[in-house]
């Protein structure tokens, strides 16, 4: 700010020494704005500048891999939901329509049914699903064993077989046990027992 006089001190060149002098110091303050501005130097500016657009352009890819993952976990629950929906039995329901099912299949292969049984484990880690465990011994030779197999095999009900052991009998024909694998899923309703065991002789 220029400096005012009043009255008999208005002397001229007391007024230009005064009017140079601040002059000056404006100068002296302008440069110093300049060569270190409040926010930095100009470089330093560009280069915060530069940092800001990297660490936005960073946080926009991991917006969008973000979404990508979420997307796939939804879609990943979506499959698995209509997986379970149609090959994981509602266990209220499961003993009866598999053993009457897998019965069927045997003697319509020509194996006549004996005594079988199941056992229902739970699936670690897994409060919702479980597995049953289904043994089923039959009597019938080579031909009728290989047709069940197929039978079991193109089931719609996702019955994995474990494990198949078969001895000749006495009386021709071969004595088999079948450990077959299917799952359930828990639903509201009175619980199945765990462990149950029946004989089954086949219809006359």
């Amino acid at each position: 700010m220029i400096p005012r006089f009043k009255g008999r001190d208005r002397d001229p060149r007391t007024v230009v020494k005064a009017v140079v002098g601040a002059l000056a110091a404006l100068n002296v303050v302008a440069g110093v704005l300049y060569l270190f501005p409040p926010g930095g130097s100009a470089a330093e500016l560009d280069a915060e500048l530069l940092r800001t657009r990297n660490q936005l352009m960073v946080g926009q890819q991991d917006l969008t891999r973000l979404r990508t993952s979420v997307e796939q976990v939804r879609k990943a629950r979506t499959a698995q939901e209509a997986f379970t929906a149609s090959y994981f039995m509602d266990r209220r329901t499961a003993s009866s329509t598999i053993l009457n099912e897998i019965g069927d299949l045997a003697k319509k292969s020509g194996l006549k049914p004996r005594e079988h049984s199941f056992a229902i484990d739970p699936i670690e880690g897994s409060d919702e699903y479980s597995m049953m465990t289904v043994t089923a011994n039959y009597e019938g030779n080579y031909g009728d064993l290989v047709q069940f197999v197929n039978s079991i095999d193109r089931s719609p009900r996702f019955l994995i077989i474990e494990s198949i052991t078969a001895q000749p009998q006495q009386a021709g024909g071969l004595q088999t046990r079948f450990k077959m694998n299917c799952f359930l899923r828990e639903t509201a309703g009175n619980p199945v027992p765990a462990v149950m065991a029946r004989n089954a002789e086949a219809a006359p």
